[in-house]
């Protein structure tokens, strides 16, 4: 008799395990690998650490709008450079006085129309520091132009934090101190003189404490006119708003230069300089609010529906908190932006109406007031640095426009 176990089908023999060889498997190659290694915590688990912020990340999305707004602007490298430019300019003119190197009124009879005066470093082959050579001149009988030309024998060292002609810094305290001055019996006409031997430079330098001020102070009633207007309608809408828009439209449909002439006209011949600078800038200013009340509308009529506005009216705020506590600050990054704008266009009107002999008067001195001298095409073919005020302009509106441009792609900083 067989035994049972002979009956049974043969097993196959036990696979074995990594543990026991020490393998985890075929790679295969018919080579074994080597086990595969695991790393588990023995920390509690915690489900919200998916959600802690490193300092960068928090440092990001708590910051402020304002502070967003610092960052973009800061990678806008053009408006950057231009707001340095423009912060430059205007902190020079409270030093106009000290930074030129003559008077404004100066004159010298014996240098009229001088051209240009290089500065030179180096004479008769020996480095004597920064001078200018004297200038003698002989008039032209067939062109009737003066003629300079160096002579190279005199020369007039360029003195530096000097005591120069005499002035009143701000109108207000006599001083002398300038920082730079020609030499001693020399002359430094830097950009050339004009029909009575005054220092272009000098007055140009003097004449951007106006051209640059009369901007911001008319953009400052167009600004308060514009958002207290367009709150208004945009708050209220309705008739309110129908009797405003139709005014804006108006106003907006006369040509803004004669209209500018026109007022600027009117002013009294009799006012004195600085009642004619009030003036020029008050018209300037109650003539360029339109644009920004048609801005300030549209955002209250969009923000007035929100939940934070119909929240503070059902608490019992009135109209104007509403306002100006709640609705203004939620889109001032755009105002400004709209402001810094609209500064270029009141320097050019400036200039425009003291260019055709509407705007400002001498003895005020302006770059409008410069240019004015040069509408004669005669003057500009023989003498053309007397075209050189136009520069401070070009540069002074271009750097507006990019820091403008800048502040209007950082006025939202979450795009």
């Amino acid at each position: 008799m067989s035994n049972s176990k002979d009956n049974q089908p043969p097993q196959a023999p036990e696979a074995e395990t990594g543990a026991e060889t020490g393998r985890a498997g075929d790679d295969g190659r018919g080579m074994a690998s080597e086990p595969m290694k695991h790393y588990v915590s023995d920390a509690p688990f915690d489900p919200y650490t998916v959600e802690t912020l490193t300092p960068e990340q928090e440092r990001y999305y708590l910051a402020g709008q304002w502070k967003l707004m610092w960052w973009k602007l800061k990678r806008h490298k053009l408006a950057v450079a231009s707001g340095i430019i423009l912060l430059v300019m205007y902190l020079s003119i409270i030093f106009s006085e000290m930074i030129a190197p003559y008077n404004m009124l100066n004159r010298d009879i014996k240098h009229i129309y001088a051209p240009p005066q290089g500065i030179h470093f180096v004479h008769d082959g020996k480095f004597v520091g920064p001078f200018t050579y004297a200038l003698k001149y002989r008039l032209n009988p067939q062109t009737l132009k003066r003629e300079y030309v160096e002579d190279r024998t005199k020369i007039s060292r360029v003195r530096f934090f000097c005591s120069g002609q005499s002035y009143e810094w701000l109108g207000l305290i006599k001083m002398n101190f300038h920082l730079v001055c020609p030499g001693n019996g020399g002359t430094m006409f830097l950009l050339g003189t004009d029909r009575m031997g005054r220092d272009m430079l000098s007055r140009i330098v003097i004449g951007a404490r106006i051209s640059l001020t009369i901007g911001l102070i008319g953009v400052s009633i167009s600004f308060l006119l514009g958002i207290v207007i367009g709150g208004i309608a945009g708050y209220y809408g309705g008739w309110v708003d129908n009797i405003i828009q139709r005014l804006i439209e108006i106003m907006r449909s006369f040509p803004v230069l004669p209209l500018w002439m026109a007022l600027a006209a009117a002013l009294p011949v009799t006012w004195s300089p600085l009642l004619i600078y009030f003036g020029i800038t008050m018209i300037l200013g109650l003539l360029d609010w339109t644009g920004l009340a048609r801005a300030v509308r549209s955002k209250l009529l969009a923000l007035r529906e929100e939940d934070f506005a119909t929240a503070a009216q059902l608490m019992g705020a009135k109209p104007k908190r509403i306002i100006g506590r709640h609705l203004l600050p939620s889109f001032m990054s755009h105002l400004i932006a709209s402001a810094t704008l609209a500064i270029p266009t009141m320097i050019l009107g400036e200039t425009a109406l003291s260019f055709l002999g509407l705007g400002l008067r001498p003895p005020l001195t302006s770059w409008g007031v410069l240019l004015a001298e040069a509408q004669n095409i005669n003057v500009v073919a023989l003498y053309p640095w007397l075209m050189l005020p136009v520069v401070p302009v070009v540069i002074t509106v271009l750097a507006f426009n990019f820091l403008g441009d800048g502040l209007r792609d950082a006025a939202d900083p979450y795009k």
